[in-house]
């Protein structure tokens, strides 16, 4: 496993890329990472050359074939605020973003005796449509409909209207 912590790219950027990159071997995820035209694709890469290094010198894996990408995360981390200052008066205000990546890499045999990487099983799919409504009968209906309508309250009419003003 290897972290970067303090990272001066957003969360939300580099997690496009390691969900590129996740639960593939170490040299398909490093070709994919080299061919990547994004910033965060550079710094990823140093972390997961770390983690590989660090895999091979604490756990004595000698096989660097056998790594796969099992953790690979981006958690947000403290933000620069700055202050811009604009037109009439005004100040904008600009955040730069920093994250901590983490990256862990595995011995698939390690993991589950040889067999592919666990991965877990898409949510249910849920209906497109919700179910009809049970009608209410047409009687009831519009029994309601009068009800809503009596209990409404009129405006009263103008007393004392001069009959001249009343068009004919």
């Amino acid at each position: 496993m290897a972290r970067a912590r303090f990272v001066r790219v957003s969360a939300r950027k580099a997690r496009i890329v390691l969900d590129q990159i996740r639960g593939k071997s170490v040299g398909d995820a490093l070709a994919t990472l080299e061919y990547t035209p994004r910033a965060a694709a550079r710094l990823i890469e140093k972390v997961l050359r770390s983690a590989v290094a660090n895999a091979e010198h604490n756990h004595q894996v000698r096989n660097l074939d056998d790594l796969r990408v099992v953790h690979a995360i981006a958690d947000g981390g403290p933000v620069l605020k700055r202050v811009q200052p604009r037109a009439m008066g005004r100040a904008f205000s600009i955040k730069h973003r920093t994250s901590h990546l983490t990256i862990g890499v595995s011995n698939e045999v390690a993991v589950n005796g040889g067999a592919a990487p666990v991965r877990p099983s898409p949510p249910a799919a849920r209906p497109s449509a919700p179910p009809p409504r049970e009608e209410a009968p047409a009687a009831g209906r519009r029994a309601s409909a009068r009800r809503g309508a009596a209990t409404r309250r009129r405006k009263p009419a103008a007393k004392g209207t001069p009959k001249s003003r009343e068009k004919k």
